[in-house]
């Protein structure tokens, strides 16, 4: 499969952003496709995307830990 480097790079689904959000809590990345994502990806989706990450680690933990002390 060739690619066009001259041809203007897609636009990242919902998906996408989602994986990439992933793996930045898991904490590796290879370059190669860190660098797709520069180029991809809308700050504002990452944002968003990372912000409802957040939320539902917080709920998440908050659930098991009330789960684990509970009577």
């Amino acid at each position: 499969m060739t690619v066009d480097r001259n041809s203007p790079p897609r636009k990242a689904t919902l998906w996408d952003t989602v994986k990439a959000v992933c793996w930045s809590f898991f904490g590796v990345r290879k370059k190669s496709a860190y660098q797709d994502d520069l180029a991809k990806l809308n700050p504002l989706h990452i944002i968003a995307v990372a912000f409802a990450a957040v939320i539902v680690f917080i709920v998440g933990l908050v659930l098991l830990v009330r789960y684990v002390v509970a009577p």
